[in-house]
């Protein structure tokens, strides 16, 4: 097996590609190694000393290390760990763990029709942008032309997340959607 790495937008997370599926589809983000308990795979990577997060995505693992360990020392153990999840066979998340589907609750009422066009832009366009970054944004509400969203993975603390989201995301939803102002960013 071979694991690519990859840098990202965001010095603090890196990018590993196991070369198949992690989830298939769907996300599933961890901050810690307490809320990793229903995936083998984070569970594993959270082992290895230094390391602050991990992101699982449809075929990449970003993993978020602490602010004083350099990637050189913590890299080849976090390959060791993929590497030694894949060959146990075991799954990346346990079948009582579901992945994180791409928002909250679905609208209804008079803004039913802007959140529809507002999720689907989100996942034809921008989703499957900011996953090769990797990381993921779910949409958590649209309020009087304010559009709510979370930033995951490589996203979450990321230098540039803010431009991305006023100058990329905004600008997007704006073009499309003239019912949306403003793109703020939310925490989980």
């Amino acid at each position: 097996m071979f694991i690519q790495t990859e840098s990202t937008p965001n010095p603090a997370t890196m990018k590993f590609l196991p070369g198949g599926p992690v989830l298939g589809e769907g996300a599933a983000d961890f901050t810690s190694a307490a809320a990793a308990a229903a995936s083998p795979l984070a569970r594993r990577i959270f082992a290895v000393e230094g390391v602050a997060g991990v992101f699982l995505g449809a075929d990449f693992i970003a993993v978020t290390k602490a602010e004083a360990v350099a990637w050189q020392h913590i890299r080849p153990a976090i390959l060791g760990a993929v590497m030694e999840h894949y060959h146990s066979g075991a799954p990346a998340l346990e079948a009582t763990a579901a992945p994180a589907a791409s928002g909250s609750r679905e609208a209804a009422g008079p803004d039913a029709e802007v959140v529809r066009q507002i999720r689907d832009l989100l996942d034809t366009r921008v989703r499957p942008a900011v996953a090769q970054d990797g990381g993921d944004i779910t949409f958590h509400g649209f309020d009087r032309g304010v559009v709510y969203l979370h930033m995951k993975g490589a996203c979450a603390g990321c230098p540039s997340s803010m431009r991305t989201l006023k100058m990329g995301i905004e600008n997007l939803l704006r073009h499309y959607i003239p019912e949306v102002t403003e793109v703020r960013p939310v925490a989980a």
